[in-house]
């Protein structure tokens, strides 16, 4: 999402010229190219999927409506799998229009992790809850802090349901170090993005993720944190961005890689160990 506005081979090119090991997909660019199609691009470039965003949007409260959400997970996890990547991205979703109950919207979320969990595992793939902003509760994300999302996985075994760590959404809140420790002690970080916080947010609020360094967020101390609680997995950049979206791809993956290099990875490659793109 970072270069969407290169096509996949284009953006296959790309990581290749600049040595990036991988990159976390999405699965409206996927279903454009083709899920088949696209994992034997990556795979015939000998390119890691990281991961795969987005499954989730669970929180309707008309039987019809769950079980279209439940559908499309069940997808998603199909997707993953053909991709080669071992998880999935939840943005679990908002609350439902005219509900008011956070609390209800929450436990529809982790009914359906009981169904969806196990159905990923038997595709050998992992939930990642991801805690989006506050700012985002309403329309996109109940879940709005990594202790809320542990409180969730927590219920499902880690293999099946774990959290997604993105500087972006928990860099605000002081009990994010805690929960992180917390996370990795139960083997549950199934993921780490990065994206600055910059300001004034754009209309909308969506697309207003920072390039890495332009904003307010010590890229290496959350790296730190996620170290610490013994993370060793892909390193993603996911970044919303009308202004990076509006320059020539190669180069903003490019600067990302050097962002990546200066403020995250000091003493590794542009890459680092490893930097994905997403």
């Amino acid at each position: 999402m970072t270069v969407k506005q290169l096509s996949m081979p284009e953006l296959v090119d790309a990581c290749l010229e600049l040595a990036v090991p991988g990159v976390g997909l999405w699965r409206e660019p996927v279903a454009a190219y083709g899920v088949r199609a696209t994992a034997k691009l990556v795979r015939d470039a000998g390119l890691a999927v990281t991961t795969l965003c987005r499954g989730g949007f669970l929180t309707a409260t008309d039987p019809d409506g769950r079980a279209a959400a439940l559908d499309d997970n069940r997808r998603a996890v199909e997707e993953a799998a053909a991709l080669g990547t071992d998880t999935l991205v939840l943005v679990c979703g908002g609350l439902p229009a005219g509900s008011r109950d956070l609390r209800g919207a929450r436990e529809r979320i982790a009914d359906a992790l009981a169904e969806l969990g196990p159905y990923a595992e038997s595709h050998g793939v992992r939930l990642a809850i991801e805690a989006l902003h506050p700012m985002y509760a309403a329309d996109r994300c109940v879940v709005s802090t990594l202790a809320q999302a542990l409180d969730l996985a927590e219920r499902f075994p880690a293999h099946q349901v774990g959290v997604t760590v993105d500087t972006y959404h928990v860099w605000w809140d002081d009990s994010a170090p805690r929960q992180i420790a917390r996370a990795g002690a139960g083997g549950r970080i199934h993921a780490f993005q990065l994206a600055d916080w910059t300001t004034p947010l754009p209309a909308g609020v969506l697309d207003g993720r920072g390039q890495i360094g332009d904003g307010a967020i010590d890229m290496r101390e959350w790296k730190g944190y996620v170290d610490a609680a013994g993370y060793t997995g892909p390193i993603e950049v996911e970044l919303f961005n009308e202004g990076l979206w509006a320059r020539d791809g190669r180069q903003v993956l490019a600067e990302t890689a050097a962002r990546f290099a200066e403020h995250v990875n000091p003493h590794g490659s542009a890459v680092g160990g490893p930097g994905d793109a997403r």
